[in-house]
């Protein structure tokens, strides 16, 4: 799970609420809706070139702080089976040495999705896909700040997710321009937080990441989170289409 090095404070740089004035209302996080199309299933190849893609806008990610300088963005579409999420990293370099599933990911270069179906209970679902296509797979309980993840038992079947990377190679040896993570991530893997897939009209609270080590971590999140990843009562909306 994440340690202290994930306890940061995200600057929120980009949007508008941080340009209102003294006294002014901060709009609810839940506000800020994200309205994502449905889709006919498909083999992910971690390049995004399947044309179900272009029934989607790349939404570019807020920086958080001078480091986070490489160009962001992420996808994402639903279908009757699963979500689908797609992420466009710039970078030079990648930094990534864990070989493994369910590893601390997030230590090295990573990208991240987090689902939050069920606002009555304060549990939510967590992916992180690393460059060299490794995942960590967690259900994560929160109370008060207080979290701890569990990763997937009888993990197999319909519940097993779909993962795939692409890296765009540089001039120079060992260096990339940009790297690519695209991930299926089936509702079967989310009971029972998730009792059934979602209808248009159907409601999640959602936040999506990056975090990038070329020289110190830099950070970049969908919604601003005000201590960590895991402020989920900052997480913004995705409204099923």
């Amino acid at each position: 799970m994440h340690s202290i090095g994930k306890f940061f404070a995200l600057i929120p740089v980009v949007f508008p609420w941080v340009l209102l004035g003294q006294g002014a209302a901060i709009p609810n996080p839940a506000d800020s809706v994200l309205t994502i199309a449905r889709c006919a299933d498909f083999s992910v190849s971690g390049d995004g070139s399947n044309p179900e893609w272009t029934k989607a806008q790349w939404i570019t990610f807020g920086q958080r702080g001078s480091n986070a300088s490489y160009k962001t963005m992420f996808k994402i579409l639903y279908s009757g089976k699963g979500i689908y999420c797609l992420f466009f990293c710039e970078d030079q370099k990648i930094s990534a040495t864990l070989q493994g599933e369910n590893q601390d990911l997030y230590r090295e270069d990573v990208v991240e999705a987090f689902f939050w179906a069920d606002e009555r209970i304060p549990v939510y679902f967590e992916y992180e896909l690393s460059p060299l296509n490794y995942e960590l797979v967690l259900m994560v309980p929160n109370y008060d700040g207080r979290f701890l993840g569990w990763i997937p038992w009888h993990y197999s079947g319909e519940r097993v997710t779909q993962h795939a990377v692409h890296l765009e190679p540089g001039q120079e040896k060992n260096r990339t321009t940009s790297w690519t993570g695209e991930f299926f991530l089936p509702y079967e893997l989310m009971r029972p937080m998730v009792q059934a897939a979602p209808e248009k009209g159907t409601r999640w609270r959602a936040n999506f990441y990056r975090i990038d080590y070329d020289n110190r971590p830099a950070r970049w999140s969908w919604m601003p989170v005000q201590s960590n990843f895991h402020d989920y009562v900052r997480f913004g909306t995705i409204l099923f289409n």
